[in-house]
């Protein structure tokens, strides 16, 4: 793909409530086994050592000090939750009302970005419809203002990034969904509240999906006057004109 450098971002979820699922993992062995991937392939291109925490309200502590723990490059945080359900298997969430559904949502990731401290970039805002039955669903500014208002104000106090996540972009594609980009309004209000600070992920699971849709999401978040994407080495932001 041309990429100088990759960010592996192991998913790691404290209290996940479905039975018989762990989604947590030896973080010692983790930093020494990413070691060993940068001593073979370090020649061949730059390995950042990343994690992506799974919000729940009880565990912001936890996550703070899980962070912590050894050298991450990029620490992300992510909400697959929905009142302790996985709406990837469960779904009952889109039962719900749209804006309701998304009002909610966007509160829970605002209260992310306000708890927590030890992170660098907030990732797949839009994930609550990334999964949604209902293919007019999309995750508009205008749903829930005062809830992005805050989710910016946090992101942009603490000087921590806005992900452009391109699974979302594929899936709504894949999906049928009538619009795909995010919406307008969400990046403008970002900007305007001084937002600079976008990063963009795949968040591909497989090989084939590496770099999903970031020809487009460039061009895109281009259109809005961003000049750069932000990454982020031993949490410190380094830029790439885009």
């Amino acid at each position: 793909h041309g990429c100088k450098r990759i960010g592996i971002t192991e998913h790691y979820e404290i209290d996940y409530p479905p039975d018989g699922l762990n989604w947590m993992f030896d973080i010692n062995e983790y930093n020494e086994t990413f070691k060993t991937w940068r001593d073979k392939f370090g020649s061949q291109i730059e390995l950042l050592m990343g994690i992506e925490f799974g919000y729940q309200t009880h565990v912001a502590e936890e996550i703070d000090k899980t962070a912590e723990t050894v050298p991450f490059d990029v620490v992300l945080l992510s909400n697959h939750l929905f009142r302790r359900k996985d709406f990837y298997v469960d779904r009952e969430c889109y039962d719900l009302p749209k804006k309701d559904l998304h009002r909610e949502y966007m509160g829970i990731m605002a209260e992310m970005c306000e708890k927590c401290n030890n992170f660098d970039v907030a990732a797949h805002y839009d994930y609550i419809n990334r999964y949604s039955p209902n293919k007019d669903s999309y995750v508009l500014y205008e749903d829930c203002p005062r809830e992005f208002d805050r989710f910016f104000e946090a992101l942009i106090s603490k000087e921590k990034a806005l992900e452009i996540n391109t699974k979302s972009i594929q899936k709504h594609k894949e999906g049928g969904f009538k619009r795909h980009l995010p919406d307008p309004e969400v990046i403008n209000r970002y900007k305007d509240m001084g937002g600079k600070l976008i990063s963009f992920g795949s968040d591909s699971h497989f090989p084939g999906t590496f770099g999903v849709c970031f020809a487009e999401a460039i061009e895109y978040i281009k259109s809005f006057g961003f000049k750069e994407a932000v990454y982020f080495k031993q949490h410190k932001p380094y830029f790439e004109p885009l």
